[in-house]
């Protein structure tokens, strides 16, 4: 579905925040990119969603292509009618107007009420408590009904590829693990992820593949229950101090690529 090759990007001409990145995002799946504070995350997601020159970014070299459209030169407004909706980090919502108005909003590039009707059902299916807090102003709900209304928003625009960017940032523990459940019911549902997280717990749950972003180069890849197994990712995103024989760091480490899961 998604194909980035060789991806390099900068910040106000000088500071270089993604090296030569590439990954895939196969069609129907949950793929992860994890990775601490200033890795690039947030940058690529950009680079992604065509966000990325309002935060005087520019991609220096690479490509990205969106099924077979290279989305060089696209804004954001483009990308979200060829399928493709980011869910910024921070839960930004509108705090004045109310559930319902915001889901309205999500799903403004659409002029077919009955799939504007379809996706609202979705998302109430999805999120019960938006339902029974649908006239309630955004700005009144908890930390968790905020992220759940930021994400209800986004599946407005019935996407075909949903782009998160750390949803579980700034959340209790029993509300992570009900977003990393969402998560997986929107997949199911039939919608593409790539969830950006630091939360490697969650995320290795909910992802068929993962990506490990290390200042802007992508230091470990494969699928995601065989990553989070290796010792690099027990040590540093799962707070353990791996199985201690060095069998799984000297696979991670000595090809960087690890195999794919054989179901």
């Amino acid at each position: 579905m998604l194909s980035i090759q060789d991806l390099h990007v900068t910040y106000g001409g000088a500071v270089q925040a993604v090296r030569g990145v590439s990954m895939e995002i196969p069609d129907g799946e949950v793929v992860a990119v994890l990775g601490s504070n200033g890795a690039g995350k947030t940058t690529l997601l950009r680079a992604i969603s065509g966000t990325l020159r309002l935060h005087r970014g520019r991609i220096d070299s690479g490509s990205i292509r969106f099924g077979t459209t290279d989305l060089a030169g696209r804004d954001p407004a483009q990308t979200v009618r060829m399928g493709l909706v980011q869910v910024p980090e921070g839960r930004r919502i509108f705090g004045r107007l109310t559930v319902e108005e915001n889901l309205r909003a999500g799903g403004m590039a659409s002029r077919d009420k009955a799939a504007k009707a379809r996706a609202q059902d979705r998302v109430y299916d999805l999120f019960p408590v938006l339902r029974e807090r649908s006239s309630q102003r955004g700005a009144l709900l908890s930390g968790g009904e905020q992220q759940m209304l930021a994400i209800g928003r986004a599946l407005m625009a019935s996407p075909k590829l949903l782009l998160l960017d750390e949803p579980s940032l700034g959340l209790a523990p029993r509300i992570i693990g009900q977003i990393g459940q969402v998560i997986a019911e929107i997949n199911r549902q039939g919608t593409s992820v790539l969830l950006v997280e630091q939360n490697a717990t969650m995320a290795l749950g909910v992802a068929h593949l993962a990506y490990v972003l290390d200042v802007g180069e992508v230091s470990l890849s494969g699928e995601a229950r065989e990553l989070a197994r290796t010792d690099e990712v027990q040590r540093l995103y799962l707070g353990h101090d791996g199985d201690g024989d060095g069998t799984t760091r000297r696979r991670a480490t000595s090809g960087r690529k690890l195999s794919r899961w054989t179901q």
